[in-house]
């Protein structure tokens, strides 16, 4: 059952695209894990991409990051599986959520994200 919070579904190849944007920033830039992380990082306006867990329980721990990104202006992707975000992240946990805080060499496949995902929503 997909979660109320999920605005927008994302295809397999867009998502893809974010989750190897996230392993290049994190070992060419910098990036910040879970839901705390990543709920500073929007607010300070320094995240660049947000990957968003499109299968948290309970949903309470990342409901509030949409909106925030759309408040910001922060682009934002659901990924299907936590696990997903957190084996991109360097982690052998699953991890509610991502931002990537410097692109280093993922800025253009973050930037194609991006476009893609303002496409999509329009």
């Amino acid at each position: 059952m997909a979660k109320t919070y999920v605005k927008f579904q994302v295809s397999e190849e867009i998502q893809n695209k974010a989750l190897e944007a996230l392993e290049m920033a994190r070992d060419t830039g910098k990036i910040k894990k879970g839901a705390n992380e990543a709920t500073k990082a929007i607010e300070r306006s320094l995240a660049a991409l947000v990957l968003i867990g499109a299968d948290v329980e309970p949903e309470e721990i990342v409901m509030h990051l949409g909106p925030l990104c759309e408040e910001k202006k922060i682009p934002f992707v659901y990924i299907n599986k936590q696990n997903d975000i957190g084996a991109a992240s360097g982690l052998e946990v699953g991890s509610t959520a991502a931002a990537i805080v410097k692109p280093g060499k993922a800025k253009d496949l973050i930037d194609e994200v991006a476009k893609q995902i303002s496409d999509l929503r329009a």
